[in-house]
């Protein structure tokens, strides 16, 4: 243990910042802050960031220095001390693109508890948590066994947490949490596997503990309250002893802003497209010439971007009574959740009280009648923000309900223009004690309504009257019941509701005005489903793509419903997203993602795009394989696609590769070897061992996907009945022979000859004929797929004799046998 009476470097640095934060507090107070050049950010006294896995300090792209967690002061403590060896460090095979590497890059992981002892002085501080849902070598799929706890002190800041769910398909995932260190020198941060679930891990990749500002968010000693706590007509203290997470932080109407611009506590703000739901007429607002004056709150409340921009109504008043402006944000249910609201008004127009008086709506309460901005600032440019506390109990089963805030124009009498406005927004969750995952007992009724007390007096009367409409109602529920069990004999074609976090319902006017009323100009393409629309959403802010099922289509009522079934459940950055379906009037309609780069196939041949390079087809090759493997290794079951094909790989903005269309899809309990079935799939990657037994398992989409891999390398079609050579008809019967007979370098893509590494090429060969091989128990399981086609990746990015003095550097005379076994139809996954 660590001598905490000795002084130390660390301590040193606190006290200087500590100095230099009172002169900063000190001279704030002495006169408001006007103008940008006297927009001070605020000092952290800590901007502690710890590199986890990593054996050397390191930079962020946006200079912030990271302190490795290997060797020095932030090692965990079982690793110090009894030189655990159960706490690993691994690299992340796999770098998110659009990711800064740091702390991306390294990450701990452990089989066993270990935890973090942080030196740090007391005060308020935010925690952030950095994670990267990848696989590591030595470890399972984290989707499947990374499932673990974690506590901050006495905090249970997260419970039974799974990173790759809760990233819900982005690269990586950032928790951040709030908490109160009273006395203590040290944070303990301690990372323990889910004992529930048996060879679970425990892993992270980054932590930051920045202080912030006092009493920024928590309410000041001796102050009675200071938070509006709506449907209880009282007020609201955030204690010292209360924890927040932070759920949402948006910069309404601007764009998003990185943490390196926030004001000085490093908070990342998000743009509010995802979560606006109900936009009509709505307006966004800029003013950069705006001088601000923060004689009301202090100036690194919010970044100066939050107060600049903003969404309003519109000026289209007589539309405006209309509706209300509505965002709406997923929450868990019950728990209290604190609401903080940014305004400043800087419209020409807006300058004296009653000028824009608004109503504000938050999960369906009443928060403001009368919200006046010019009122609560004193006038234009005054930034101002707004507190509530709101409570959202349970509703049946559902672990998450919507959050909604509305915005309405006040009656005419009380307001000159019709309109309301927002800046910004965030919300936090409120810990239950000292646990933010346990939900309050006393929320097990929606917005905490106290039961319905009935006076003994009554009671005759009651149930003289109840009584006969009860056995009423009874028989009909019965009779109903029947008639429903009856129905489902002949016909079983309802959707059950997805869950309505994840999957939307459209109506069909929705999809209509996303589409411009089915305009023919919106395909963008068609399959055996019907045609695919690129539409508008979000009040035409948000694109997505939009499938239409064609009457006449073979695909039917089936496959819509086991695609809302399939997509509603999964979520994974290598899957396509359905953001919702529509059932209206006959139509069966539904809504994804839109992926702006289209299929893998339109980049690989018959098309006027640019040829790929080889390393960005290994990326995208490697990515739809973690889809893939994502899909057959579920905790429970096992679902195998059905229709792997390159038309069925989808590229977003990033070029990130996505499996999309489950239309096919089938789920398998583990405990069954295979599923007899009919046989579905495309023509040309159909596994021939399934088309004879008409036994489908997950080795079915192994072999489909080694017919992608030949397209991939060859840039053609897995079938062209116009080839010269009758050998040649079968991309994957050519690719196994050329494969055999040592001639794979003739047949691949013309653009690649002289730009791809030949071990790369040959690893890559022989993963592709792994997976072609006719029996399915001899194909390799995705997850080797996987590790084969990094390990491609990693060879093109090398020269395989570069180190060795006792070889020529020339190609033609190195042994690729040592590599891979030409012919023999095994895999060996090269590390």
């Amino acid at each position: 243990m660590e001598n905490s009476s000795k002084p130390s470097t660390f301590s040193l640095q606190n006290l200087l910042f500590l100095m230099l934060h009172c002169l900063f507090f000190i001279q704030y107070l002495a006169a408001p802050v006007t103008g940008d050049a006297l927009v001070t950010p605020y000092h952290p006294v800590e901007n502690i960031t710890i590199d986890c896995g990593s054996s050397a300090d390191t930079q962020s792209l946006d200079l912030r220095p990271w302190t490795g967690d290997a060797k020095g002061p932030f090692t965990p403590v079982e690793q110090r001390q009894n030189n655990n060896k159960s706490s690993v460090i691994e690299t992340a095979t796999q770098l998110p693109p659009a990711a800064d590497m740091v702390p991306y890059s390294t990450a701990r992981l452990s089989y066993s508890q270990f935890t973090y002892s942080i030196p740090i002085v007391a005060g308020q501080k935010f925690i952030r948590l950095h994670f990267y849902p990848t696989s590591y070598p030595g470890f399972e799929d984290p989707s499947v066994k990374a499932f673990f706890s974690v506590k901050a002190g006495h905090f249970t800041l997260l419970t039974n947490f799974s990173a790759s769910l809760h990233a819900r398909g982005k690269l990586v995932l950032v928790k951040e949490f709030c908490v109160s260190i009273n006395e203590s020198q040290r944070i303990n941060l301690t990372f323990t596997p889910s004992p529930d679930i048996p060879d679970s891990y425990a892993f992270i990749n980054g932590i930051e503990v920045v202080s912030m500002s006092t009493n920024l968010y928590y309410t000041s000693f001796g102050d009675q309250g200071r938070i509006a706590f709506l449907a209880q007509k009282s007020l609201y203290s955030i204690e010292n002893n209360t924890a927040l997470e932070t759920m949402y932080r948006v910069n309404v109407g601007g764009s998003e802003i990185s943490p390196t611009e926030d004001t000085g506590m490093f908070r990342t703000w998000l743009t509010d497209d995802d979560y606006l739901t109900v936009a009509k007429q709505n307006a966004l607002h800029v003013n950069e010439s705006t001088d601000l004056t923060f004689s009301v709150i202090p100036s690194f409340s919010a970044p100066r971007k939050v107060y600049v921009t903003a969404r309003s109504m519109g000026t289209n008043e007589a539309e405006n009574d209309k509706y209300n402006l509505t965002w709406e944000f997923p929450v868990d249910s019950g728990f209290i959740y604190f609401v903080r609201l940014h305004f400043c008004e800087f419209h020409g127009e807006i300058t004296q009280q009653g000028d824009r008086v608004f109503e504000i709506f938050m999960a369906n309460l009443t928060a403001e009648t009368q919200a006046d901005v010019i009122v609560w600032s004193g006038g234009r440019g005054i930034p101002v923000y707004r507190d509530y506390a709101v409570a959202i109990g349970t509703k049946g089963n559902q672990k998450q309900q919507r959050l909604s805030i509305a915005l309405h124009p006040s009656p005419a009498w009380r307001t000159r223009y019709s309109d309301a406005i927002l800046n910004g927004l965030e919300i936090f969750k409120l810990s239950n004690g000292f646990d933010l995952t346990r939900p309050s007992s006393e929320l097990i009724r929606p917005n905490n309504v106290p039961p319905v007390r009935h006076s003994r007096k009554k009671g005759p009367i009651i149930v003289t009257v109840v009584a006969p409409i009860s056995v009423f109602l009874a028989v009909s529920l019965l009779l109903f019941a029947i008639y429903r069990i009856r129905s489902n004999k002949f016909a079983n074609s309802s959707i059950p509701t997805p869950p309505s976090d994840l999957c939307r319902r459209f109506s069909l006017r929705d999809i209509k005005t996303a589409t411009n009323n089915f305009d023919k100009n919106f395909i963008i393409g068609s399959g055996g489903f019907g045609d695919v629309y690129k539409g508008f959403i979000n009040a035409s802010s948000t694109p997505v793509a939009i499938k239409r099922l064609n009457p006449g289509s073979q695909q039917g009522v089936l496959e819509f419903r086991t695609e809302i079934e399939m997509l509603s459940k999964l979520r994974h950055q290598n899957l396509v997203s359905l953001l919702g379906y529509c059932e209206d009037n006959k139509e069966m309609i539904l809504v994804y993602d839109y992926m702006v780069h289209g299929t893998l196939r339109d980049h690989l041949y018959n098309t006027k795009n640019p040829p790929l390079q080889w390393e960005q087809r290994l990326k995208m090759c490697i990515g739809a394989a973690h889809g893939l493997h994502y899909l057959h290794r579920g905790p429970n079951h096992t679902i195998i696609h059905r229709d792997v094909k390159t038309t069925n790989i989808l590229l977003s903005e990033r070029w990130v590769a996505k499996v999309s269309d489950f239309g096919l899809s089938k789920t398998n309990d583990l405990s069954n070897t295979h599923i007899s079935t009919a046989v579905k799939g495309s023509f040309g990657y159909l596994d021939p061992e399934y088309y004879r037994l008409q036994k489908l398992t997950e080795k079915s989409d192994v072999y489909s996907f080694g017919v992608v891999l030949c397209e991939v390398v060859c840039a053609r079609a897995p079938i062209d009945r116009n080839a010269e050579d009758h050998k040649q008809i079968s991309l994957a019967e050519w690719v196994q022979d050329c494969y055999n007979n040592g001639s794979l370098d003739q047949i691949i893509d013309p653009y690649l000859k002289d730009k791809i590494n030949f071990p790369s090429l040959l690893k890559f060969g022989e993963v592709a004929v792994s997976c072609l091989a006719s029996e399915g128990m001899k194909r390799p399981a995705m997850s080797e797929v996987v590790h084969a086609l990094e390990f491609a990746l990693k060879l093109q990015g090398r020269e395989v004799n570069g180190n060795d003095e006792n070889h020529s550097n020339d190609s033609s005379t190195v042994d690729y046998h040592v590599l891979f076994n030409s012919g023999s139809g095994s895999m060996r996954v090269g590390r």
